[in-house]
């Protein structure tokens, strides 16, 4: 398995109230929310990437932000695959290395499906092409459908592509499967419909120093409120200065301690490094055991090396990561 997030990402984005430089218009879109970028989003990619060889113009991706449902349903955010800024680079990857971000709002969401269409994509943006998957829904109501993106830009001479669902496994690849998964503790099955491993980004703050008092120093970073990831402890890789190194990571409420706010808490196998104030990468590569409660510290530190083995046995046997 590949892996190499670090693609040159583009951003735009859309303010309706201003022109969108003539550079950048005239682009092959792939349309969608593209959260995780997954074997199905990268299919649209390819699709978008060859009609816009035949009409020799780039290919570029219209996304949305914040993702439609924390704006709807905010009592209930979307447990989020990839931030915005992972998300580019991973299209940047996929072919689509400039995305137009349109934020979203109420606003945005009442727009008439033709006028997305006429006023949006072909009028603002000169679109010359246009890929979407066969779920894809957009304007008031939700009223456009991947059939009334075909028929109102065909009768404007644009041709539309409409993916049809992308099967891995014999299973369809879809968000919704990819989070069911993480959600379970199954990243296996989540990074083979991703076409790589989950990984996480964050910046490396303070902690309560008791992983060194353990022997096991770790790095503290705080994920998303959103994220519903298993409580648990996993076989991980964390990118430090651009190379990935082997550890071995805890997610959750710390319950021998103090059953506080969750954070992932990483030990990087072999490392001494300062890493307060960094940005790193956490690759998730396996799920060894649920989140537990012990009497001792001793209990706890035999545990934990325990699962320092388990994981470096894994990860010798996990082909590495691209740079």
């Amino acid at each position: 398995m590949t892996f190499h997030a670090d693609a040159p990402a583009q951003a735009f984005v859309l303010d309706l109230a201003k022109p969108v430089p003539e550079a950048l218009r005239g682009a092959v879109l792939a349309l969608g929310n593209f959260d995780g970028v997954h074997r199905g989003h990268a299919e649209l990619a390819r699709t978008a990437v060859a009609m816009a060889g035949e009409h020799g113009t780039r290919a570029a991706a219209l996304t949305f932000e914040p993702h439609p449902r924390s704006v709807f349903r905010p009592e209930q955010p979307v447990f989020r695959l990839t931030s915005p800024e992972i998300k580019m680079e991973l299209l940047a990857e996929a072919g689509l290395g400039l995305t137009f971000v349109l934020p979203f709002d109420r606003d945005i969401a009442a727009i008439d499906a033709n006028a997305f269409i006429d006023d949006l994509l072909l009028g603002r943006l000169g679109a010359v092409g246009l890929v979407c998957g066969y779920d894809f829904h957009f304007g008031k109501g939700r009223a456009g459908s991947p059939e009334l993106l075909h028929d109102r830009a065909a009768a404007n001479g644009i041709p539309v592509s409409v993916v049809p669902p992308y099967s891995w496994a014999g299973e369809p690849v879809s968000s919704t499967l990819i989070r069911t998964a993480l959600e379970a503790g199954d990243i296996t099955r989540a990074a083979d419909f991703l076409g790589r491993p989950w990984f996480v980004r964050g910046v490396i703050a303070h902690g309560d120093k008791r992983g060194r008092e353990l022997g096991y120093p770790t790095a503290n970073m705080h994920l998303a409120r959103d994220c519903r990831l298993r409580y648990g402890i996993y076989a991980v890789r964390m990118k430090i200065d651009g190379i990935w190194r082997d550890g071995v990571a805890s997610f959750g409420s710390r319950p021998t301690f103090d059953d506080g706010a969750p954070r992932l808490e990483t030990f990087v196998f072999d490392f001494s490094g300062d890493l307060y104030g960094k940005q790193v990468d956490v690759a998730l590569v396996t799920w060894l055991r649920g989140e537990a409660k012990f009497g001792s510290l001793d209990a706890l530190i035999v545990q934990m090396d325990s699962d320092s083995a388990r994981a470096r046995i894994i990860l010798a046997q996990t082909p590495p990561f691209l740079p």
